[in-house]
């Protein structure tokens, strides 16, 4: 019997649409004649088959590249791209109708995600074959690197890439060994060996500029002393980076003034070294879309009392939901009961095991109070019966939800993220390289760590643990899980993850006149708020103004109730403007004398800060936000995957991740053939997970919650190659339970068995005043970089969070881990 007709597809094509008409029976016989008997019967059966009405609906949504749209044909809505609308219509063209022929060319388009698979997997069996030789690099190699988020290394000096020859003394009396610099500063150098030297660090050592030698009298000196400082191998050359040493007080000579003035003078000819530069506004770009859309809820833990509890937590819109969730009756925070003291102990211990703890909760009402119940995976594993009776009961309740909690190192010298160019900021932007204040330090130096809560639920999962029989729970035991009301002597604050909000002290709303003077013309509107160094004002019509400009403001009520204060043509700078310009964020502008709006306000604020509304998204303490921001984002080690847009298309690769010891990196780098990148093939190679991202992206808004699924990773780390190593299922596709537990015990017995949530976020576009005097200083010496950096930034569409749950897909499936 014949399977496969492609052999016969030209006959195919020529009968298309003919089976009905007068003339097929003779036609066919004459194209068919040297044909056997049952092969011609069954390629005349096949053709009628093709021939045969169809009324099935097609819905390509998800399995073709491309953006599928309403088809309407015969009144039945269809789900098509343009490719298959393409084939579609000239199917009709020649069956006539809407037929089986016509349904199988569009479910076979080019651009179907199931074609594209079996046609990399024939590729890939002809490249097995003996005598065969093809590289499969493309296929299982999706490289990325990974950007870091602080500490940004910034320079005290400009470095100026200079080639020249230098000789270099390792030891006293030892003859000199030639070398050629890379960059030189005026108190540093980094130069490179041509074969590998023995020399370490903090090593003193003589350098004599060889090729300077024309430019500056050395006299006599045999050479200059530097440390060594770092050593690195690059390409099979030994390049040393050495800082000037001074065996005196005296940390001035004529070698660093000629060095100061030569490359003054040349850096416009030899070019700055900006790589220091580039990597921190980079991440800083990347940082900027990644952490306004943290899926996980980082909770900053101190002292109070001689104890540990939360004190701060930091959300935005995709972790708001987690922290309203532990909020009682009066919308005060209780995340104390999601992190208790005992819990903390537990945490502790299971970060040395590279683990996390797995808390299950729900709440319950009465009387108009609110009743939290939790217990961990360590807890319910004392009693096996009870446990299972527990995850039931709570899965049952509308409340029902699943925490994962993990330890993170806390480091309040991270707190600062200081500009690398903070030597030449223009005293306009200077105000975003100011330093923690006085009282933020000393609020940083009573927390100890952070606990990123992750929440693992959804439907799936609370199906599954809602199957589980709890009838007859025992009362006693469930009531030792309710945390009774504990108030607390300091309340936990919400700190918003923000990079647009820039503010260093309070604002207070309060509205009064003011009026403007511009071009002999007087515009008049009202304040929004007001500060001791700033105002926000909204106008009556479109102010005739940019930023940078600088206005004269007048508050006529004002002063009405002050004789002290002169209130009128007071010198503001403008900030911000909205689309409209008539919201315009002013600063006082101070030439100089003292400004008297600032001193008005200050005076204001100190004699009615009782009376006065504070903004509320302003901070009870300035700065601190920005603070624990920068601590967090240093210390998560969650993997984040950046989309980029590539002409019609989503690219990846790139990654930003704190934690380049973890076990997923690991991985990725042992699955690379190269070893500055990182193989994503675990989670790019699954063509549904690609689909899924390619089509969801496309319809998603900066304000839609994100998009969630996990995916099944099978590693097998002793095959030879990539594709026989990873075995990946999108768990959507695992449709059953039993389905899921028959891969869980097959990858148990390889390797590793991971299973992986992954977070799907359309991203908000970038506050570029933040980025810009870095990117400015770039440009300055390398226009050609600058617009390449800022290109990456604004191609960056989404971002996908990637959190390893596979502790709780064991512990639902009472699997042990292999170790």
């Amino acid at each position: 019997m014949i399977k496969n007709f492609s052999k016969y597809q030209t006959l195919i094509n020529q009968f298309t649409g003919q089976v009905q008409k007068s003339t097929f029976e003779a036609n066919f016989a004459v194209a068919t004649k040297t044909m056997l008997n049952n092969e011609r019967f069954l390629l005349k059966m096949e053709l009628k088959r093709l021939a045969g009405l169809c009324t099935r609906l097609v819905d390509l949504r998800g399995h073709v590249d491309g953006n599928c749209q309403h088809f309407l044909h015969d009144g039945k809505t269809h789900f098509l791209d343009e490719v298959a609308i393409k084939v579609f219509e000239e199917g009709i063209r020649d069956y006539g109708d809407y037929t089986l022929g016509v349904y199988e060319s569009v479910m076979n388009t080019e651009n179907n995600f199931r074609v594209i698979y079996n046609k990399e997997k024939n590729q890939i069996n002809i490249a097995k074959q003996p005598g065969k030789v093809t590289s499969l690099s493309d296929k299982t190699q999706y490289p990325a690197e990974v950007f870091n988020f602080g500490p940004y290394f910034k320079r005290c000096e400009e470095r100026m890439n200079f080639a020249i020859l230098i000789k270099v003394y390792l030891r006293d009396n030892d003859s000199p060994i030639e070398a050629t610099s890379s960059d030189i500063s005026s108190s540093g150098c980094k130069f490179r060996f041509s074969k590998m030297e023995k020399i370490s660090l903090n090593q003193l050592i003589k350098i004599r500029f060889c090729g300077l030698e024309s430019e500056f009298q050395f006299g006599e000196q045999d050479g200059f002393t530097y440390k060594v400082k770092n050593i690195k191998i690059l390409g099979g050359l030994q390049y040393v980076g050495i800082k000037r040493f001074y065996n005196s007080d005296k940390k001035v000579d004529g070698l660093k003034h000629f060095l100061s003035g030569f490359i003054q003078g040349n850096k416009r000819r030899y070019k700055v070294n900006l790589d220091n530069t580039i990597s921190a506004i980079q991440s800083r770009g990347f940082e900027q879309f990644t952490l306004p859309k943290s899926n996980e809820l980082p909770i900053f833990i101190g002292d109070n009392k001689g104890g540990l509890r939360p004190r701060y937590a930091l959300t935005c819109r995709n972790n708001e939901k987690t922290f309203q969730y532990w909020q009682d009756e009066k919308k005060q925070s209780c995340l104390h009961y999601l992190i208790t003291p005992e819990r903390l102990i537990r945490l502790q211990k299971t970060k040395v095991l590279g683990e996390s703890l797995v808390v299950y909760s729900f709440t319950h009402v009465s009387k108009g109070k609110k009743y939290f119940y939790t217990a961990d995976n360590i807890e319910l594993q004392e009693d096996e019966f009870f446990k299972q009776q527990f995850l039931g009961f709570a899965a049952s309740k509308r409340s029902f939800t699943i925490i994962q909690l993990s330890v993170l190192d806390y480091n309040e010298n991270l707190a600062d993220s200081p500009l690398t160019v903070g030597d030449f900021l223009a005293t306009r932007d200077q105000y975003l390289n100011l330093p923690c204040s006085q009282q933020v330090k000393i609020l940083l130096k009573k927390l100890s760590l952070i606990v990123a809560a992750y929440e693992i639920k959804n439907d799936e999962i609370t199906q599954f643990y809602r199957t589980m029989p709890h009838e007859n729970i025992n009362i006693v035991k469930l009531k030792q899980f309710v945390h009774k009301p504990q108030p607390l002597s300091v309340a936990i604050e919400s700190m918003k993850i923000n990079y647009n909000d820039q503010r260093q002290e309070p604002r207070f709303k309060y509205n009064t006149p003011i009026s403007v003077s511009l071009n002999n013309d007087l515009f008049h509107g009202v304040t929004y708020d007001f500060s001791t160094n700033g105002v926000k004002v909204k106008f009556k019509q479109e102010m005739p103004i940019q930023q940078g400009d600088i206005i004269d403001i007048s508050f006529p009520e004002l002063q009405k109730i002050t004789s002290s204060f002169e209130l009128k043509s007071l010198a503001y700078e403008v900030m911000r403007l909205s689309n409209q310009n008539t919201v315009v964020n002013l600063r006082v502008h101070v030439e100089k004398h003292q400004h008297i709006g600032r001193s008005f306000f200050k005076a204001l604020i100190k004699k009615n800060e009782t009376k006065l509304l504070s903004d509320d998204s302003a901070l009870s303490t300035p700065g601190l936000a920005k603070a624990l921001r920068n601590i967090y984002g240093a210390s998560s080690p969650t993997l984040s995957l950046i989309i980029q847009t590539s002409g019609s298309r989503y690219k990846i690769n790139t990654m930003t991740s704190n934690g380049e010891e973890s076990k997923l990196l690991n991985y990725f780098s042992q699955l690379s053939d190269n070893k500055q990148y990182y193989n994503l093939y675990p989670l790019l190679n699954n063509l549904q997970v690609t689909a899924l991202m390619n089509n969801s992206l496309k319809q998603m808004k900066t304000d839609d919650e994100p998009i969630t699924d996990s995916i099944y990773v099978s590693l097998d780390m002793e095959k030879n190659s990539v594709e026989d190593t990873v075995i990946t299922q999108l768990g959507s596709a695992l449709e059953t339970d039993k389905l899921k537990q028959i891969f869980i015990s097959k990858a148990l017995q390889k390797t590793c068995f991971m299973c992986l949530q992954f977070k799907l976020s359309r991203v908000e576009e970038p506050d570029m005043e933040l980025l810009n005097p870095e990117l400015s200083y770039i440009s300055s010496y390398a226009i050609h970089r600058g617009k390449q950096i800022e290109q990456k930034i604004w191609s960056v569409v989404g971002v996908i969070q990637i959190f390893d749950i596979t502790q709780e897909v064991l512990f639902r499936h009472r699997m042990h881990k292999a170790r």
